[in-house]
């Protein structure tokens, strides 16, 4: 089988899956596993791949995604060249789940994904705990914007022993004011940029926002990084992040 993964997040689970021979092409900001990765043709930007490009290597099947907004002009244009598709487009964990398992059985490894899906439950066990701090992981520093209700990132806080204090704003995402800020009054804050390598996130970005002197998470310092490769791509290394977010609601 000939497989082009668009989106990191689509990239790896085919690899976890061990169907990285099937891939014949990903999209440029696939960087995980490098030493698949590196040697495969790399068909533009996440958000702007290119058709043509795809079409020229001839896949039985590009796995896609709906994940952020310009996915869906993507979408369209695989399916108007004519190209089979399975589209992801997860919002809780268990979509995740969900969406490795309809992967593997695309691929022909059913019981791949099921073992996957098995290994990433037992890795991440829910914490019971009566204290649960309250956790801001943010995707974007300016608007700041972080995760809603339908996020994987909130059932990994509360999986972890924490809470998303956003979680009772509907949908996928938020923009947090000051005002919200404030209401919300995080135990802490964790910057995971999205499209930013983590060696360039910088809490004095965070620290400095204005009105945002009397947050919590700001007066007691407590802003840390955890990279977006494990937070916000939905697959097997969420898994990293779990670990990531325990080891801060453990330190607080």
């Amino acid at each position: 089988m000939r497989v082009v993964a668009h989106t990191c997040s689509n990239t790896e689970i085919v690899c976890a899956l061990g169907g990285a021979d099937f891939l014949v092409g990903v999209d440029q900001d696939s960087d995980y596993p490098p030493e698949v990765v590196s040697r495969l043709p790399q068909l533009g930007r996440d958000l702007s791949l290119d058709i043509e490009a795809v079409r020229a290597l001839h896949p039985d099947l590009v796995l896609t995604s709906l994940t952020l907004p310009g996915h869906e002009k993507i979408v369209a244009a695989l399916e108007a060249a004519g190209l089979r598709t399975l589209v992801c487009a997860p919002l809780r964990l268990e979509d995740v789940y969900s969406d490795i398992q309809r992967i593997a059985e695309a691929l022909g490894v059913p019981e791949r994904g099921l073992d996957l899906v098995r290994t990433m439950r037992k890795a991440m066990p829910p914490v019971q705990t009566g204290f649960r701090p309250r956790i801001h992981v943010e995707w974007w520093p300016k608007p700041v914007i972080v995760p809603a209700q339908d996020s994987w990132v909130s059932d990994l806080i509360f999986l972890a022993g924490g809470q998303n204090p956003y979680a009772p704003h509907t949908g996928k995402s938020v923009q947090v004011t000051p005002e919200l800020a404030l209401a919300a009054q995080p135990d802490a804050i964790v910057m995971s940029w999205c499209g930013v390598e983590e060696k360039n996130y910088r809490a004095d970005v965070v620290r400095r926002r204005e009105g945002w002197g009397e947050v919590r998470a700001i007066a007691q310092q407590r802003v840390v990084p955890v990279s977006e490769a494990f937070l916000g791509r939905p697959g097997p290394r969420l898994v990293e992040g779990y670990r990531a977010l325990r080891d801060l609601i453990t330190s607080l």
